[in-house]
Formats: C-alpha cells, structure tokens, sequence
C-alpha cells in the first residue's frame, strides 16, 4: 500500500495537467483496499485507473484510489473457447497482447486502447467493430460504502454504447476488482471496419493472422492518434452521436459525405469526429489547448494548460456543432 498527502497528479492523467490530491493511495491486493476503504470512510473518493480518459479541472480534496493488483488466470478451458480472470490493475493492452499471443479470438480489435482492465466494462471500450461486452462474461468488485463484495454477470451491467451502471448507477460507488472474459479458439475475424480492410488491401493480405489484425490496428492507431507522453491527450474526448433516421436523412442531403451506421430500426450513429471537422475545428490551436491534426475527437494540451481551458475549448465545439448540425455531443472522458 503506498498512501501520500498533498499529491501532484500530473503523472496520474493523461492529459499531462498539474494538480493536487489531498490523498492519494495506490493498492495492490482486496486485503489493502479494504483496508483504505475502512480509513477513509465518509472522506470523498475518487476511483482512478490510468488516468486516459479523465479530464482533471480542480485540485481534488479527498481520496485519490488506485486499485493496482495484476494477473491474468485461465478458470476453464475446453476446445472452443476459454474462460480467464483479469485483475483489475492489468493494463488493457498487455491483456489483448496475451489473448493474442494464446490465439485467444475476441479482443484483438482493441489493440493499443489506453487504460486498465479494470476501466475498460464501465464504459464498454470498442474500436473497429468489437466492444468489450462482446467477450464479457462476469466482473467482481467492492462497494465503497461497506466493502462488501458482489459479482456482476453480464444482464446486471447495463451494457450500451460507451456506457454500464458502473458509469451512472454505481459511478465512485463501486471498484471493480476483476473482469471475467470468454475469448474463442475458433473464430471469424472481424476484418469489415473501413480502414482494416484497407490496410489489409494495401499489404495484400488475403488470410490475416490475430497477430496481423493485431499490428495492423496498432498501426492505425498510431497514424491517427498522439502519444499522451509526448502531446497531452484522453483520446477520443466526444461519444460519436445517436440521432433519429429522419435527422440523419435530412443531415444527409445536405451532406452526402456523411456516413451512417444502424444501431437500431429508428437510429443511426454518426462519426463525432466528422461533425468538429466540418465545423472548422480540426487542426486548431487556441492558446495552450487544441484539436489535433488527425482526429478531430482528440482535443490536446500543448504543454501548459490547466483543465479548464481543455473544458472550455470542448464546450465551444459543442456548440458549433449543435448550431450547424442540432446534435448535442456528448463528453467521452469523465470531468472532474
């Protein structure tokens, strides 16, 4: 257990930006939360995973708590698929590279998103038509209150797009402390997203390997999106939007450009990203903040600036957005 007062938290966020925890307490086992639950009852809890995808605006006056116990254990096996535990202080990607590495189908698509294990159900992480869900099958965890303990089975959290009962319900009042995935031995690839294809077309691979699927979206990911270690960033900052058919066809004849995908009879999801770029928005800096110059939904911090600016700069493109288009975005990252 490692507790600290009066803690900088500028290593502990992505975005790079200096604040200040009046506590902060890294864990490594349940044994150790408990025991921090129990000191710190009634004081106001944070629940931190990588810091990638939280936007800090203010020094934080009370506990900052990391849950760090790691391990990848196989429970069952037959000759389809295999179930394994993943604590919770994991790193996403270490865990796809050991699926992948296993020949462990399901996750592969997710290479290279930042974060934790432990982060990755609340807000049911996706890219390149996988999500999380689609390999989950239990978690258990802590409630912050009593510290009891309760398993969570796949109907119990809610799942939708970016979001569980853990982000609304439960959010600060429940710490997962390990994820249950079902992963498949033989399966289909999922090779259908634009830019796999392309980059598939582009290097001649006509049977992809995991592995290949694997490098080919790290690839993608490392063309289009900023290193936090070098340039201030959550990643995508903006959900993409769910509008109504009607709005989308009416958008889509003033915009043929525009791409559509189903998520139920009577919506559409539209890429967040388009919307901030037909709005002006990609590639401009305003001060210390800005939009970077290969994905309109990665708002940057050049190197001096405080959350608020970065909130500001969020707020000013969702209000162009909502003028040119009359679609609300929605923050990905939580703000603090």
């Amino acid at each position: 257990m490692n507790l600290q007062e009066n803690y900088n938290l500028q290593k502990k966020n992505t975005f790079g930006l200096r604040l200040f925890a009046k506590y902060f307490c890294e864990v490594f086992s349940i044994t150790e939360l408990k025991k921090v639950l129990e000191q710190f009852k009634g004081e106001k809890i944070l629940l931190l995973g990588s810091g990638s995808n939280i936007l800090f605006t203010k020094n934080f006056d009370g506990l900052v708590l990391q849950f760090n116990q790691k391990g990848i254990y196989k429970i069952e096996e037959d000759r389809d698929s295999v179930l394994l535990e993943v604590f919770a202080g994991e790193l996403w990607d270490d865990f796809v590279s050991y699926c992948v590495g296993n020949n462990f189908y399901g996750v592969e698509n997710l290479s290279l998103i930042p974060g934790t294990v432990g982060a990755a159900p609340i807000q049911n992480i996706g890219a390149y038509g996988q999500e999380v869900k689609d390999t989950f099958f239990a978690l258990n965890g802590i409630y912050l209150t009593d510290s009891s303990e309760k398993t969570f089975i796949k109907h119990d959290c809610n799942f939708g797009y970016r979001t569980t009962i853990f982000k609304n319900e439960l959010k600060n009042k429940f710490i997962i402390t390990s994820v249950l995935f079902r992963l498949q031995k033989n399966f289909e690839l999922n090779t259908h997203y634009g830019s796999i294809e392309q980059e598939l077309k582009s290097i001649g691979k006509k049977n992809p390997t995991l592995a290949d699927i694997r490098n080919i979206v790290i690839k993608i990911r490392n063309d289009k999106l900023p290193d936090p270690k070098v340039l201030g960033n959550s990643g995508s900052f903006f959900k993409n939007p769910e509008i109504e058919k009607n709005h989308y066809a009416k958008l889509k004849a003033g915009f043929p450009s525009l791409k559509g995908f189903p998520t139920s009879e009577d919506t559409i999801k539209i890429p967040a990203g388009w919307l901030i770029e037909q709005c002006g928005w990609k590639g401009k800096r305003t001060g210390n903040v800005g939009v970077h110059e290969h994905q309109a939904l990665v708002l940057v911090n050049y190197g001096k600036a405080d959350g608020n600016e970065v909130l500001q700069l969020s707020q000013k493109i969702k209000e162009d957005v909502y003028q040119k288009f009359e679609i609300q975005l929605e923050e990905e990252v939580n703000i603090v």
